[in-house]
């Protein structure tokens, strides 16, 4: 597997990536409707890419394949952090997020859906806050979770 910086003509794939990982990996813990809210099938590709763009992004390929991307702001904001649902449970996004944390000094914050809070409270992220967020109207838990 190879970590690269992100560019432009990822966006499509990565957009890609997104829906149909939140629509499998995260289907245990959401409902069909929090999922189509969450990951509809229209992505502003151009505001995804802006800021992709904006903040230290990274793909991670294998094969010549994109099977998982994340990115933080320079702020220690991790805002996106994505596998490919054919290869979870493979240090992917592990190594992604060691990538991200290395870039800030000091704290980090995510906004972690259910399915992903135990994996960031492996990596010593604790909950600062359960929160119900609005996306297209329907409600969805996450959690606020920090990293010191």
């Amino acid at each position: 597997m190879m970590i690269r910086r992100y560019k432009p003509e990822d966006c499509q794939k990565l957009s890609e990536l997104f829906c149909q990982t939140v629509h499998t990996v995260n289907a245990k813990d959401y409902t069909k409707e929090q999922l189509n809210a969450w990951a509809s099938e229209y992505i502003d590709r151009e505001e995804w890419n802006q800021t992709l763009m904006e903040h230290y992004s990274l793909v991670a390929a294998k094969d010549d394949k994109i099977v998982g991307f994340g990115d933080i702001d320079q702020t220690g904001y991790l805002d996106r952090l994505y596998v490919h649902k054919g290869y979870q449970g493979r240090g992917i996004a592990t190594a992604l997020c060691d990538a991200l944390e290395q870039k800030i000094q000091g704290s980090i914050v995510t906004h972690a859906s259910i399915t992903a809070k135990p994996f960031f409270e492996k990596r010593g992220y604790h909950v600062e806050k359960e929160q119900q967020v609005e996306r297209n109207g329907v409600q969805l838990t996450n959690y606020i979770m920090k990293k010191d």
